[in-house]
């Protein structure tokens, strides 16, 4: 029943009236989904088990059966078709200091978790090569990002830490300022990176974290891009010539991500994707098309934040609709060889990419040492 409202919905959404058109489409994309991992940039599962009373239980919201209060379930996972998935282990920036720390490794033990508990499931994946091996195996790739800068406590000897546990990017801010990057949703005070967050950067290159760069605002983006020696992402973000909102990439920097290499995953909140907050599946459809146009089909991916965000686009309702989207990419002349970037093969460039560029960085240099109190003062 479900499956068949999302389809009527989809219909009305884009506008097929064919059926046997639309069915035509969706076999389509179910079968390229089968060739290529889709890999969703964030979801925030793990908050989600924090969340709902299940105290990080994973028994108490057993996803190997469906999940009401969730919108992300193994089943749905399947019959959506993901090859792929960032887990956010996200903390509020209410949590601040050491405890923000033991916050966020709590939530990265939730992902460890979750892959032992479902090991027919989920793998957990730390590489480009790990996700492929993986996916070719009929798992799904489990990769950690961590969300927000507040995590690390302006240490890099913590930052260094959780990529040992496995997070393989970092978003730099989150809502608020950090000391050392301006979010943009926060009075601006380093004017983009301080010298700190310009060495938190270089940091992460050389560990192979990759820079993420959603929350933070456009001038702290403009800075790690000119800072950062490997591809950025933008895990979970839109574009801002279609919703000037300030959770949006503004054009001027979807133009600078050629030369740098790095990806702008699409967001499915309404809110970011339409100025009144109502958003159909064509809306998200409406920023991949412009992320496209502006930076190319190289730049392009998804990033839905299922689990994280409280309302959803009619037609992508839950984690079983991707196939929906990819249809209607599809529908708008889409080649396969672009559809297949941005479900997966431009996000596993990039990791290359920051794998590649970290090889060469640790045959150059040892782990910084510096502190933010030597490079940014007391401020």
């Amino acid at each position: 029943m479900k499956s068949a409202r999302t389809l009527a919905l989809f219909l009305i959404v884009c506008g097929v009236t064919s059926m046997s058109a639309q069915g035509d489409l969706v076999a389509r994309a179910k079968a390229i989904h089968k060739q290529v991992p889709l890999i969703d940039g964030h979801n925030d599962y793990p908050w989600a088990l924090r969340e709902n009373n299940a105290e990080r239980d994973l028994d108490k919201l057993d996803i190997r059966t469906p999940q009401p209060k969730l919108m992300t379930d193994i089943p749905r996972l399947r019959a959506g078709g993901v090859g792929g998935q960032f887990w956010s282990v996200y903390i509020p920036v209410t949590i601040q200091g050491p405890a923000a720390v033991v916050a966020t490794l709590e939530q990265i033990d939730i992902v460890h978790r979750m892959v032992r508990k479902y090991p027919d499931t989920f793998e957990l994946a730390t590489t480009a090569a790990d996700v492929e091996r993986i996916f070719k195996a009929g798992r799904i790739a489990s990769l950690i990002g961590m969300e927000g800068g507040h995590s690390i406590d302006n240490s890099l000897a913590a930052l260094r830490m959780f990529h040992e546990a496995g997070a393989r990017y970092m978003t730099l801010t989150h809502s608020t300022n950090v000391a050392w990057a301006d979010s943009c949703s926060d009075k601006p005070a380093s004017n983009g990176l301080s010298k700190f967050g310009e060495e938190v950067v270089r940091e992460m290159n050389r560990l192979g974290m990759m820079v993420d760069l959603s929350h933070t605002s456009p001038e702290t983006m403009e800075d790690a891009i000119r800072v950062s020696e490997a591809p950025v992402i933008f895990s979970h973000s839109g574009a801002r010539a279609i919703n000037d909102h300030v959770r949006n990439v503004p054009d001027n920097v979807l133009a600078m991500l050629p030369k740098n290499g790095g990806v702008v995953m699409a967001n499915f909140y309404p809110g970011f994707l339409t100025k009144d907050g109502k958003a159909t599946l064509a809306d998200v459809a409406n920023h991949m098309d412009h992320i496209r146009k502006v930076a190319g089909p190289d730049h392009v991916g998804i990033g839905s934040d299922y689990d994280g965000i409280p309302t959803v686009p009619v037609g992508l309702e839950d984690v079983s609709t991707y196939p929906a989207l990819t249809a209607e990419l599809l529908r708008r002349g889409w080649s396969d060889n672009d559809v297949k970037k941005a479900l997966g093969l431009n996000v596993l460039r990039v990791m290359r990419q920051v794998e590649t560029v970290s090889a060469r960085l640790q045959k150059q240099r040892g782990p910084s040492v510096a502190t933010i109190e030597a490079l940014d003062g007391n401020k």
